[in-house]
């Protein structure tokens, strides 16, 4: 079992209810990050679903989710020969955190009927940036699991030279020796940087509601991260993530609505 399943690990009590364990190496700035919040959730889901992987997942953050134990309520909604959905709650003494919607189903490795190319074009690997490494008091252990690669002009709000576009682009892997998986996929869709950072704004910028989906089994390797946005406006804005596996296949999709940084 490699340290990201271990962190992501549910345990059964009964049919409808799991143990977690929140790992404080999954933190930005003190906040847990969503993705990985959301991938704990999802090994409790499909752990008791008939269907292999969560193809679809709606959720609403309520609140900051701190390290510690915590626990994964199942409310079975609907199964079929196809698809289960499931309401999962995400609860630390009793208290929910995260409420979501999932649609579990099981994916074959096929060629696609079709696939339309990414929504941008990202630079070499070995043209890309690392951005600097967190000064151990800023609480961002999730950049000691995780390796980002950033197309440079992406990053310019680093020296202050931001594109005033919100966007955001880079490669994406864990650091330990683990190929991407779906609870992988789903940590991954909210790993980038906010793309309100390009636009010239800085800060948290909490998310409030994010669907993510899984569109296939993604292929050992890197995986790229395309994030972009529609909308800034009255202290809102989204956040569209595609992620592109090495065999060039589109695996995910995410678009979430979030707080314009504050701080």
């Amino acid at each position: 079992m490699s340290g990201f399943d271990e962190a992501t690990r549910a345990v059964r009590v009964d049919e409808n209810t799991y143990d977690v364990h929140l790992d404080p190496g999954y933190a930005v700035g003190g906040p847990l990050n969503g993705g990985y919040l959301l991938a704990v959730l999802l090994r409790a889901v499909v752990d008791a679903s008939p269907h292999e992987h969560p193809v679809t997942t709606s959720a609403q953050f309520l609140r900051v989710a701190p390290p510690g134990p915590a626990r994964v309520r199942l409310e079975p909604l609907k199964s079929g020969k196809t698809v289960t959905m499931t309401r999962a709650t995400l609860l630390q003494d009793d208290v929910p955190l995260i409420e979501t919607l999932v649609t579990t189903a099981t994916l074959n490795d096929v060629v696609p009927d079709w696939s339309d190319g990414p929504a941008a074009a990202i630079p070499p690997i070995e043209e890309c940036l690392r951005l600097p490494v967190p000064d151990p008091s800023s609480g961002m252990t999730l950049s000691e699991r995780t390796e980002l690669a950033f197309d440079p002009p992406t990053v310019g709000w680093l020296d202050g030279r931001p594109t005033g576009r919100p966007e955001v682009r880079a490669y994406f892997r864990l650091t330990e020796s683990k190929e991407p998986d779906p609870y992988v996929l789903a940590m991954a869709v909210d790993c980038l940087p906010p793309v309100i950072f390009s636009a010239g704004a800085r800060g948290w910028a909490p998310t409030v509601d994010l669907t993510w989906h899984l569109r296939a089994l993604p292929a050992p390797g890197w995986l790229t991260l395309l994030g972009s946005g529609r909308l800034i406006g009255d202290g809102w804005f989204d956040e569209e993530v595609e992620v592109w596996d090495s065999a060039g296949r589109l695996v995910a999709q995410s678009r979430q609505l979030a707080r314009v940084g504050r701080g």
